[in-house]
């Protein structure tokens, strides 16, 4: 594990591209140790000249959709083109030990023994959103070590997926023909947050049923409200098995990060999220300052009890805490 005496060292063999020095790195950003805590601060203080550069991309979509065996086929061609690939693949956490279930390495055997990419399996920590709180945090580690594209896949489990897209650039959604699917994914609200839509399995016998799926996803994004003035959400469809398609998915990525970078959305959108990072976590910091002081607890809790046996309604309630945090903390 990193300390005082090694940081220097870490940001060092980091910045050389070091696959070791990346891991050690995260394993201290995602530590809740306080003592950790101030090392991983003073970490990201030192790389913060160093990001910044790579394309981020946002990966989901329902389970069965193929992510995974979409992310080995989409990473090695990028390998192929030149280019160093980092995935940071957020898991379900285990109930028991609070790590990854998943194991997405074992899916992605091909792109997890190329030495130009990065795995990295990340526990959701049971975060809202289908995302740990730390990935934005990983991403800047990932271009720090000169890795050209940072992939987010999440865990694609039901409407909450769509958090991904607050710390990427561009956000793909990955969906599967038949079975209504096209039906959810626009009822869920894909429609309006992804930059690009892509239909996998394409091939075979569901040929003709991801025509219909395309078909039915364009047709709706032309009344749907489009996040960006300047972008208009892309629908395609690839074959991950029989890797066709998918450099022109690449392409997309692409002109989609040269319509942005022109017109100057993307560093406003990095700005917007980082700030709305630091925001949550200010919120998220207040709660737990204010769940240390014991008054507060006895006091809240109280409260909650009575509420539960309907001695106060709810809006009482909360009048009260109102009360009792402005008269002991914010009084003038």
């Amino acid at each position: 594990m990193i300390n005082e005496q090694t940081l220097d060292e870490c940001v060092r063999r980091l910045r050389a591209s070091d696959r070791v020095a990346l891991a050690q790195a995260m394993t201290l950003v995602e530590s809740q140790l306080s003592r950790h805590q101030r090392l991983s601060q003073h970490l990201l203080d030192m790389i913060m000249p160093e990001t910044g550069k790579a394309i981020r991309i946002g990966i989901t979509g329902t389970p069965g959709a193929g992510k995974s065996t979409f992310l080995n086929t989409f990473g090695m061609m990028l390998v192929d083109f030149g280019k160093r690939v980092a995935v940071i693949a957020v898991d379900p956490s285990s109930p028991l030990s609070g790590g990854s279930l998943l194991g997405d390495k074992t899916r992605m055997t091909e792109l997890a023994r190329a030495d130009a990419a990065f795995i990295r399996p990340v526990p959701s920590g049971g975060a809202t959103g289908g995302i740990s709180p730390h990935v934005g945090e990983l991403i800047l580690l990932c271009e720090a070590a000169n890795y050209d594209v940072v992939i987010v896949e999440t865990v694609g489990v039901g409407q909450s997926e769509t958090e991904v897209a607050g710390v990427v650039d561009c956000f793909v959604s990955l969906q599967i023909a038949g079975g209504g699917d096209e039906l959810q994914g626009i009822k869920k609200g894909i429609m309006e947050m992804a930059d690009i839509i892509v239909i996998n399995k394409d091939d075979g016998d569901n040929r003709a049923a991801v025509a219909i799926a395309r078909q039915i996803y364009d047709s709706a994004l032309a009344i749907v409200r489009h996040k960006y003035p300047q972008w208009r959400p892309a629908v395609l469809s690839c074959s991950a098995l029989e890797k066709h398609g998918i450099e022109e998915v690449w392409q997309t990525i692409v002109h989609f990060y040269d319509v942005m970078t022109k017109s100057g959305r993307l560093q406003l959108l990095r700005q917007q999220q980082t700030v709305a990072w630091l925001r949550k976590q200010v919120e998220e910091e207040a709660m737990r300052q204010l769940y240390a002081h014991r008054a507060f607890r006895e006091d809240f809790n109280q409260t909650l009890d009575e509420v539960k046996n309907q001695q106060q309604a709810p809006r009482t309630g909360l009048q009260h805490i109102r009360e009792y945090l402005q008269h002991h903390y914010f009084a003038k």
